[in-house]
């Protein structure tokens, strides 16, 4: 007896120090955010970025393994089955289930299938604005293991063909109100042997009516058998962006990289709860990959618009209950400097995804709108290193923490804005840049953080491309980016380098610009660059020009032309009449002065126009111009 209760007493005494361990343990952890907080304030906000952070890259690494591979397509026909009737999508009044637009996606596969042929690799051009079909029409190319170019629909004339040539595509899917811009270059379509669909009932020569196809094939769900050979490595997009070449550059997504974006809703705190507002263009990776295909891998509703309105922004979000808002700089600025009214914090938006603010707009915005979560982040569609705001400090794009900078090694290193390249050591090596300085971001290509490349484009693909970084051998993209890291590991975004300016959310390439222009018969040479506006994010486009041999500014002409061979946002708004334009020893063109004297013509003794878009003209820039410029009165 006594050997049996002596046995129950050490039993319930081990028993209690257990617990006494496990009380104080949890005492400690309770305690422990208090106690490290005053030492390491963003601890837990760190701790959770690196949970994310592993938990989403054990997902994509199951997926990558997995036999056959899981797609971002295979997730959206997993939410169909999960929750078929749940509103996929939101738009101008009318509602798209996800199994309706499951459906629709068949039909459009088994149409294309039929009358275009499509197969398994084929790659399909997309030029449509944002609607709902945007959607089902991508989902039923992927359906037939189709990649999709995702063209501008800005864009005309030579940087439409050139966009849809450089991606290899045989078909081209086009919305019935782009029909004239399919039309202009349509001779140079059927000659290459290109099949053009408009998503109309009324085709013409040359042109075939999609959308009576599409009513009329069944939605019959499509054999997996037909993508059975696409892969992570596969090629899912095109997705376009502008560089120093002179026309957009065709940035290669695959599937791994699909996935990779489509988590950033989830880094950011997004749930399957939320609603997800999109208002950026669905051909930009933001309001394609972040915004939609991030919308399937939560599982949520998407509230699309065609474009962007500040006046029916907060309106869109209490009806449709919004809890989640994309944003480029420019939207934020435009609903900050939209008219106060009663009431702008009755919403429920929480949480804020975009990249592009300034400090001041960003204080602005919590200050009138509540208090939402800015998840300001750094990335480029082709970049193989990325960073995002997941704490709550302003101004910032992202934080330094060891799991990132292993998984995606990166560096910051010093460059030289005057000649335009990295500052190298007498053995040739880069050199890092010390905290707090400003520096080129560059991130070493691995396995895990490749660089892909840009299609049918190998001179850009290797320009992009760093050698010799650190060791010999080395190899790192450049990612054309100043940023700086301080003292506190945050990182903040300075400015692009090279031939590459940001205005209205949209990159410009300066000598895409500078070639247009000099087709101009009174320019003979043109050296394009961005200007800052103060109260305006990015720069605005400007041009120092040589007029060719006797010949005066045509200021309509000028207009006129850049009118039809640019989208807005790229037409140079100001320019400056010079007799010679000064080059680097290696012949490139100088910026640097250019830039930092503006189109102030106080301080410019040469000729200078002003771009007026309501007289379709080029008027000489006066001080009542441009004081109306800084003071807003001219919409920009």
């Amino acid at each position: 007896m006594w050997c049996v209760h002596g046995l129950g007493f050490q039993y319930v005494k081990i028993t209690a120090t257990r617990m006494y361990v496990w009380v104080t343990i949890l005492a400690v952890l309770a305690v422990l955010p208090a106690i490290l907080k005053p030492f390491f304030p963003y601890f837990l906000q760190d701790l959770k970025y690196v949970l994310n952070t592993i938990r989403f890259g054990t997902r994509l690494t199951r997926y990558k393994r997995g036999k056959p591979f899981y797609s971002i397509l295979d997730c959206f026909l997993d939410a169909v089955k999960k929750h078929p009737t749940k509103t996929f999508i939101h738009f101008e009044g009318k509602s798209y289930s996800y199994l309706e637009v499951d459906k629709q996606s068949n039909k459009v596969a088994n149409a294309l299938r039929t009358c275009a042929s499509l197969k398994e690799g084929d790659t399909v051009a997309l030029f449509l604005g944002n609607e709902p079909c945007y959607a089902w029409t991508w989902l039923g190319l992927a359906k037939l293991g189709c990649p999709v170019a995702l063209l501008n629909y800005n864009i005309r004339a030579k940087s439409l063909m050139h966009c849809f040539s450089c991606s290899g595509a045989k078909v081209l899917v086009a919305a019935a109100e782009l029909r004239t811009a399919v039309e202009d270059v349509l001779p140079v379509l059927r000659e290459q042997g290109i099949t053009v669909y408009l998503l109309s009932n009324e085709g013409a020569e040359g042109i075939n009516a999609l959308s009576e196809k599409i009513s009329q094939a069944p939605d019959t769900p499509i054999p997996h058998s037909l993508r059975a050979n696409i892969g992570v490595k596969s090629i899912a997009l095109y997705i376009y962006t502008s560089g120093t070449t002179g026309l957009p550059k065709a940035a290669l997504v695959t599937h791994e990289r699909v996935w990779a974006a489509s988590f950033l809703q989830g880094v950011a705190g997004v749930t399957s709860t939320d609603v997800f507002y999109i208002n950026l263009p669905l051909y930009h990776s933001a309001g394609f990959l972040i915004g939609l295909t991030g919308a399937i891998e939560r599982g949520i509703t998407v509230v699309l618009r065609r474009k962007f309105s500040a006046s029916q922004f907060w309106e869109d979000c209490r009806k449709h209950e919004v809890t989640v808002m994309q944003y480029i700089g420019e939207t934020m600025r435009y609903l900050c400097n939209s008219p106060q009214g009663e009431n702008e914090k009755n919403h429920k938006v929480r949480i804020a995804i975009g990249n592009g603010v300034r400090t001041d707009i960003w204080v602005e915005f919590l200050r009138r709108f509540g208090n939402i979560y800015v998840r300001e982040l750094y990335a480029a569609t082709e970049g193989n290193v990325g960073f995002i705001n997941y704490t709550t400090k302003v101004g910032v794009v992202g934080r330094v923490n060891f799991l990132h900078r292993r998984l995606f090694p990166y560096s910051l290193i010093k460059f030289d804005t005057d000649r335009e390249e990295p500052v190298r050591n007498s053995e040739g090596l880069c050199v890092k840049a010390p905290k707090g300085e400003t520096g080129l971001l560059v991130g070493r290509i691995t396995k895990h953080s490749p660089f892909v490349g840009y299609a049918g484009n190998k001179q850009q693909t290797d320009k992009k491309r760093l050698q010799d970084v650190f060791v010999k051998g080395d190899l790192y993209f450049n990612s054309g980016d100043l940023l700086k890291i301080d003292h506190d590991n945050f990182v903040y975004f300075q400015d692009r380098v090279g031939d590459t300016f940001r205005w209205k959310g949209e990159n410009v390439a300066t000598t895409e610009v500078a070639d247009v222009l000099t087709m101009v018969d009174c320019i003979e040479e043109a050296n394009v660059y961005g200007v800052k506006v103060p109260g305006h994010e990015g720069r605005i486009g400007m041009a120092a020009v040589i007029l060719r041999g006797g010949q005066e500014f045509d200021c309509i002409h000028t207009c006129l032309h850049v009118a039809n061979h640019l989208p807005v946002y790229a037409r140079p708004r100001f320019i400056r009449i010079q007799s010679s334009l000064e080059m680097t020893g290696t012949f490139k063109m100088k910026k640097v002065k250019l830039v930092e004297e503006g189109f102030d013509p106080a301080l410019i003794q040469d000729d200078l126009y002003f771009l007026n878009l309501e007289q379709k003209t080029y008027v000489p820039m006066t001080r009542d111009i441009y004081a109306s410029v800084l003071a807003r009165d001219i919409k920009l």
